[in-house]
């Protein structure tokens, strides 16, 4: 079994459904008392959500970079990144380290090929949807991304940040997603990714009829 190195935090409501999941996966597989040797790093969120909305992408950069080191002492044997986000800076925390990080857009990439999608709403930070960092990885893979318009990006961002973030779920809120997940299935999306790690908190799979695939989720459902 290989270490495992998260950089968490981003927020912790989410970090704690990766450590969660892997180590459901872990026991799953191997059965018994089986648990996931992982090492987390868990940042203080208010200083990244600060930066980033300064637009301060250096700063998160060293932070980040010198938990990767942090995690890479510690054994962890490569990186998941346990935020969609912050992968704006994943090339910069690569440089950092010499184990492997695992870029959860390619990840997404993968899965969007294996079921034939060819056209994929995304909902997340208004940074995620509307810088290339992400998209564009999709995009590379020949995957048309299609994102919400700019006052819908608007709400999407300020519930991610106001209120799922924050540990806070609003029927309201939901509904107001479950209406803009339907307008992008209108768009030609055939399905939505979730590509912000808190957005699972708030609409599953069970609560529309457009497949929806949960970055935060190893099996996307």
């Amino acid at each position: 079994m290989k270490t495992i190195g998260l950089i968490g935090g981003m927020s912790w409501e989410s970090t704690q459904t990766y450590y969660r999941l892997i180590n459901q996966r872990v026991r799953d597989e191997l059965g018994g008392l089986h648990s996931a040797r992982l090492v987390l790093y868990s940042v203080d969120f208010a200083e990244i959500e600060a930066l980033q909305h300064q637009g301060d992408w250096d700063a998160t950069a060293e932070i980040l970079s010198s938990a990767g080191r942090s995690v890479e002492a510690a054994g962890a044997e490569f990186i998941v990144l346990c935020t969609n986000t912050m992968h704006k800076v994943a090339p910069q925390i690569e440089q950092a380290v010499s184990i492997p990080l695992l870029h959860i857009a390619d990840a997404t990439a993968n899965v969007l090929k294996s079921d034939r999608i060819t056209s994929i709403g995304l909902l997340g930070t208004k940074f995620t949807m509307e810088q290339t960092f992400y998209l564009g990885r999709l995009q590379d893979q020949g995957i048309r991304v299609i994102v919400p318009d700019e006052p819908q990006r608007e709400r999407v961002h300020s519930v991610i940040y106001n209120e799922l973030c924050q540990g806070v779920v609003k029927q309201a809120s939901k509904n107001v997603y479950l209406d803009i997940i339907a307008s992008l299935a209108e768009r030609g999306a055939q399905g939505v990714v979730l590509g912000c790690t808190e957005i699972g908190l708030l609409v599953q799979n069970s609560d529309t009829d457009v497949r929806l695939y949960d970055t935060t989720n190893p099996d996307f459902s």
